[in-house]
């Protein structure tokens, strides 16, 4: 896999969870001073262009392996200790990883990426993705998180509804988001929860909306009937954390 742009290369190389084989820099990215010990081969924008499938890379590429994903279970029985320090600027909350993100077929990459930026963020436990008709950890995607796909463990299911009674059954509640569920934040979210959000434009399909516990919603008081996922998903996400961090 070819991962481009310089916030993606710098986490993957920090992460250190897959090799990198190779590094293509143009002159002015190669200064970068985290690419220091690096060994790094000069390249010209078009070449990198050319190797990345993209022109938004920065002047930056790097070839890896494909994506580590996780087993699901290993998610459902993770330790709960938050680790300190993020990388990223903002107030680190210390707690517990009491969050898990699952996504019901939602295909854009850029959707993903976004949302898997924000999970990491939020300091959520992990993101569940189904291996059917649902985007996986591409280039772009990678692109699209900033980076935070090499340090969020993503795991890959046969079947999300499945995953969810295991998820039951382990202790965990899961709430589905859905335009005709509750308001979000009249939800107690004691206890590790599962957030599960539905495909661009579809919503969760009926299965997947039937094995949540309960149906929640965000209030919308504009004339546009919803948001986009990965803004839906950043609202839910920041707003179970305060409830779950509120005194």
């Amino acid at each position: 896999m070819i991962v481009y742009g310089r916030q993606p290369v710098r986490e993957l190389l920090a992460a250190a969870r897959r090799p990198v084989e190779r590094v293509w820099a143009a002159p002015g990215a190669a200064r970068e001073p985290w690419l220091a010990e690096v060994r790094v081969e000069p390249a010209s924008p078009d070449d990198i262009a050319r190797r990345a499938g993209s022109e938004a890379h920065q002047g930056l590429c790097a070839q890896t392996t494909g994506y580590p994903y996780v087993h699901a279970t290993e998610l459902l029985q993770s330790s709960t200790t938050l680790p300190k320090g993020s990388g990223i600027p903002g107030r680190v909350v210390e707690g517990v990883r009491e969050l898990i993100v699952a996504l019901d077929e939602v295909q854009d990459p850029q959707n993903l990426g976004a949302i898997a930026r924000t999970a990491e963020c939020a300091g959520a436990r992990g993101l569940v993705l189904p291996e059917r008709r649902s985007a996986e950890v591409t280039p772009a995607a990678c692109k699209a998180s900033a980076g935070a796909v090499e340090h969020l463990r993503i795991a890959r299911v046969r079947n999300l509804a499945d995953f969810l009674g295991e998820a039951k059954a382990a202790g965990l509640w899961c709430y589905g988001a859905d335009a005709a569920g509750r308001d979000y934040a009249a939800v107690d979210y004691t206890g590790v929860s599962v957030l599960v959000l539905g495909a661009e434009g579809k919503g969760l399909r009926p299965r997947v909306a039937s094995s949540c516990d309960e149906l929640i919603a965000l209030p919308i008081r504009g004339r546009i009937a919803s948001l986009n996922v990965s803004a839906a998903a950043a609202a839910l996400m920041y707003g179970i954390l305060q409830e779950k961090t509120r005194p």
